[in-house]
């Protein structure tokens, strides 16, 4: 996985959020959150995370288990072993093979 910076924000592993989280930079989310998700840059879910929650950023890239509406302005990358429900908004999408996707892909221009 790319990482444009350094992460700023992390979730880790064994933790339980419920709310509205957001970022200013790289955030890494490990564990379990239920809510919304907002970062101006890149949102990274690691393998083990659980995310329920839209999620709202610049990039995002999953390789854990995320269930809601993702919008990114520029891409989306979505890696082995991840699991994947929901829709997602953006102008470049990225799937690995073996990812699993049960959803709906709009795609639009950077902006």
């Amino acid at each position: 996985m790319e990482n444009r910076g350094e992460i700023s924000a992390i979730i880790e592993e064994g933790c339980r959020f419920e709310g509205n989280l957001s970022f200013t930079g790289v955030a890494r989310i490990a564990g379990i959150v239920n809510g919304s998700i907002f970062s101006n840059d890149t949102v990274i879910v690691s393998e083990g995370a659980v995310v329920n929650a839209d999620i709202n950023a610049d990039v995002i890239l999953i390789s854990g288990t995320v269930k809601g509406n993702v919008k990114a302005s520029s891409r989306v990358e979505i890696i082995r072993p991840a699991r994947f429900e929901g829709t997602i908004t953006a102008p470049s999408l990225i799937v690995e093979e073996g990812v699993i996707f049960h959803g709906t892909t709009k795609m639009r221009d950077s902006q």
